[in-house]
């Protein structure tokens, strides 16, 4: 069964669990901050809509909406590769031969770099972008009306 003493299984386990929560409050993270960019990106549109009654055209696939949809799907990939990684090492513990796998540390902070180059590309194309606040020409208000 094991080669290792009791207690040192069980401490083997319970930092196995701890590497599995840490993967969890990661992936719970990026579906959070998915979430929450695609939502800030409808935001936007919609603010856009209601100051300049016309919306902008959608020039790029790089957009809030399909990066936080990303971020979301990576999140849950995450969840799932972090539940085989934690079998794996649960069986290793068992069998006494563990080996530790650097794979998804590598492709989690792959994926988040990527992903931090499509958010610093979004962010200088809204700034490059016209400004949100039309001007009064723009809004046709005639001041002598009120």
């Amino acid at each position: 069964m094991s080669k290792l003493p009791q207690i040192d299984r069980q401490r083997e386990h319970q930092a196995n669990e701890r590497t599995f929560l840490a993967w969890l409050r990661t992936s719970i993270s990026l579906i959070g901050f998915g979430f929450a960019i695609a939502r800030f990106g409808i935001f936007i549109q919609q603010l856009e809509i209601s100051l300049m009654h016309r919306a902008s055209p959608n020039q790029f696939w790089i957009n809030s909406e399909n990066l936080g949809g990303i971020l979301v799907i990576f999140g849950i990939i995450v969840i799932v590769l972090a539940l085989l990684n934690y079998n794996r090492a649960f069986w290793q513990i068992e069998r006494g031969n563990y080996q530790p796998n650097r794979m998804m540390v590598w492709m989690t902070g792959i994926m988040v770099v990527i992903f931090g180059l499509f958010s610093l590309t979004l962010m200088v194309r809204v700034k490059s972008s016209p400004r949100l606040t039309p001007s009064i020409q723009e809004r046709k208000i005639d001041i002598f009306d009120e």
